[in-house]
């Protein structure tokens, strides 16, 4: 009981008097806000318009004109890690979370799980009278508990939320999404040609739980977490969406770098003497090799402009444009959520938050894809038969992503992208907006801050105390510092002095206006960490990372390396893995059940996800997963998410149970007929 029962008991309930105080649920202040995150998806610092960017997004420009938007925000330049960072205000490494769970390895600083004593902001909120409610990628619950037959502890109804419709993983089919409705799975409501689309589908459930508990308690504030599949690969968006960017991207990545630059000049976004950095500013497979002679990773640079045939050039801009569009109707979407807060008089007492994960994502390569997995499985794309599938791009028979070219313009003036600890992998949009409480109105702040930020930002604009035990755990300190000081005080100093990064074998450090970073390719296999090159960067003027000063201010850069393994031991950093992405994948890992010869599936049940289908004799198949490192036993062809459409059911659901050997399942992953697998191949 949160209360002492003050009442008084005596043997007839006729001479007690009741006290109701400690059996009640919690209730919010009176007039307590509420809260919506909105938290995008490998959008870049430079995407949106409202950022110098060329992608008009109005809906979001409604949030950035009613509040402040900041250009020196942070992320961790990966989804899970920066995700866990936005809901618990401790950083990365000490909420277990070092790379996406997917790719856990079983130390504290990654094993996949959040510790129960770094409390989320739905459990705190929701302890204290808000609803919570969220909708789209969860992505912090490991990859072994993605099932049905495991624990929900770590689904988002295990970990605070009391409503979810989304997806457990890293990424989805827009189109034919693997969906969970609170903790079970389930269909899309319709199929494309019935006219679905998970962003849309997501942004009726958010309404949906909202307006469910309105009609009840019209004045119970509520934490929505809306996190939709935008702007992650698989690219895919409605045709009209994409065909209002034709032609918009024709100039080439390395001369939109240059029209966004200026763009951000005169809206005050950067400083007016920003230089751009080279277009692969960290070397190239030809130019570069590791320590030992160990081969640059071949997805990470960018082939100029001018070096692409014609075909390739309309090949890569319209991959552009698709992006665009999936960017341009999420940000419709969005605005559906603010209509109707607005019609119902609860936006002026809304805190909305608008933020992507990371930068814009450089998983596509050098050339982009029709089907990014056949990257994942090693196999070039071909240039015709891509060519061929132009018109299909974004739709239901592709899996897309556009080549490091666009990620480089869309994280526009920094270096590099998603997985880098540069500028362009952490730096990204921030946008705060509370009419009520926040008096400016479309200002830009400058201050310093990172994802870890937001939780004790938000409970301070609360007036919530972070609570010392929740759930029977003593809870651990914050890494994060309240923003609100800076809401409607442009010209005060950041409350951030120190900020350590580290992901994948990219590291760096910021301290006080000065930053420290490595050039250590990520994902590249080459360790020898204490080799790594160290460059240093006066960002309070050098925002795009031009210019290094190692060699100027040797003193100051041996500090601020120092600093660094400071940060790094007292978060739990170690051990450092910038391992390829086979052997990430392939790292043995707990399994629901051990390695067995026959496994029985039944017509009428949910969904078995290919992942848990089966395992070989000799333990685990590799398998197909929902993430950003991808399984190299993915099927690859061109063609494949249309098998794994709602159309690709069980052949036998209406007979009795099946049996399938591992023998069997092991030569052929396709081969049980009745195995049901609507899953999204990502």
């Amino acid at each position: 009981m949160a209360e002492t029962f003050k009442g008084k008991i005596d043997v007839d309930i006729r001479d007690s008097v009741p006290d109701w105080l400690p059996f009640e649920p919690a209730k919010a202040p009176e007039g307590a806000p509420s809260v919506v995150y909105v938290v995008l998806d490998d959008v870049g610092f430079s995407a949106m318009a409202s950022y110098g960017g060329p992608i008009e997004t109005p809906n979001i420009d409604r949030v950035v004109n009613a509040g402040v938007r900041y250009t020196q925000w942070h992320t961790t330049a990966l989804c899970s890690p920066t995700r866990s960072c936005l809901l618990t205000g401790r950083n990365h490494t000490r909420n277990s979370m070092a790379c996406i769970t997917e790719a856990a390895s079983g130390f504290p600083n990654a094993s996949g799980v959040i510790p129960p004593e770094n409390g989320q902001l739905q459990e705190i909120l929701g302890a204290r009278g808000w609803n919570t409610y969220m909708v789209g990628k969860w992505h912090l619950c490991p990859d072994a508990e993605m099932n049905l037959a495991s624990t929900r502890r770590n689904w988002p109804t295990g970990r605070g939320f009391e409503r979810f419709y989304g997806f457990l993983g890293a990424e989805t089919n827009q189109w034919y999404p693997e969906l969970v409705y609170d903790s079970h799975p389930v269909d899309p409501p319709r199929t494309p040609d019935e006219g679905y689309h998970l962003t849309e589908d997501l942004t009726d459930k958010a309404l949906e739980f909202i307006k469910d508990a309105k009609v009840l308690a019209p004045d119970k504030p509520f934490f929505l977490y809306y996190a939709p599949g935008a702007c992650h690969a698989p690219h895919h968006a409605p045709r009209e969406w994409i065909d209002r960017f034709k032609g918009r991207f024709d100039m080439g990545y390395e001369a939109l770098r240059e029209q966004t630059l200026a763009r951000q000049k005169e809206m005050g976004i950067v400083p007016s003497d920003t230089e751009l950095p080279p277009v692969n500013p960290i070397g190239t497979p030809e130019a570069r090799t590791g320590p030992n002679g160990e081969p640059f990773p071949a997805l990470d640079y960018a082939r100029p402009w001018d070096s692409l045939s014609a075909d390739e050039q309309r090949l890569f801009c319209r991959m552009a444009e698709v992006y665009a569009g999936f960017l341009g109707h999420a940000d419709a979407q969005i605005g559906r959520l603010l209509d109707y807060l607005e019609e119902t008089g609860q936006r002026e007492n809304t805190i909305v938050v608008v933020v992507s994960d990371n930068g814009a994502s450089g998983e596509g390569g050098p050339n982009g894809s029709v089907n990014e997995n056949k990257m994942f499985n090693g196999m070039p794309d071909d240039l015709q038969e891509n060519l061929a599938m132009l018109d299909e791009l974004g739709g239901p028979k592709t899996y897309n992503h556009y080549p490091t070219g666009w990620a480089m313009a869309f994280n526009t003036p920094f270096k590099m992208w998603k997985r880098y600890e540069f500028n362009g992998g952490t730096s990204d949009a921030c946008i705060i907006s509370w009419p009520k409480g926040i008096e400016a109105k479309g200002e830009v702040r400058e201050q310093y801050h990172h994802a870890v930020d937001l939780v004790p930002t938000i409970l301070d604009a609360l007036g919530v105390e972070p609570p010392e035990t929740l759930g029977g755990h003593v809870q651990s300190r914050f890494d994060g510092v309240s923003m609100r000081y800076s809401f409607d005080n442009p010209s005060l100093p950041s409350a951030r002095a120190t900020q350590f990064f580290s992901m994948l074998g990219s590291r760096g450090i910021w301290h006080r206006g000065w930053k420290a970073v490595t050039t250590h390719p990520t994902i590249s296999g080459w360790g020898q960490f204490g080799q790594d090159t160290w460059e240093l960067y006066h960002t309070d003027v050098d925002r795009s990372e031009r210019h290094d000063l190692a060699e100027q201010e040797p003193d100051r850069l041996r500090e601020l390396v120092n600093l660094w393994y400071a940060e790094a031991g007292a978060n739990g950093a170690f051990p450092l893995d910038d391992r390829g992405a086979l052997e990430i994948i392939l790292t043995p890992r707990p399994v629901l059940s051990p390695p067995r010869d026959r496994y029985v599936y039944y017509p009428g049940v949910a969904d078995v996800p290919e992942c848990r289908r089966s395992t070989s004799a000799t333990g685990p198949m590799p398998s197909a997963r929902s993430s950003t490192s991808t399984c190299p036993a993915r099927t690859a062809c061109s063609s494949h998410t249309a098998r794994a459409s709602a159309a690709m059911r069980c052949t036998s659901r209406t007979t009795g149970c099946t049996t399938c050997t591992a023998s069997s399942a092991a030569s052929s992953r396709r081969s049980c007929p009745t195995r049901r697998s609507r899953r999204a191949m990502t």
